[in-house]
């Protein structure tokens, strides 16, 4: 879902359960150990989503 909408460039999931992911083309690729790893990097995503958008109300 994070590469579908452009939030991450590459995410494998590796045979041992493992996530490689890639935050742009140009960038280092980082080893996520599981599943929870994971859905703390959606978390940190969402959190700099929210950040930076700039305030309409």
């Amino acid at each position: 879902m994070l590469v579908r909408h452009e939030l991450l460039h590459a995410a494998v999931l590796a045979p041992n359960g493992q996530w490689l992911t890639q935050d742009r083309p140009e960038s280092p690729v980082r080893l996520l150990d599981g599943p929870t790893a994971m859905v703390e990097l959606a978390a940190e995503i969402q959190h700099r989503i929210r950040t930076t958008r700039n305030p309409t109300r």
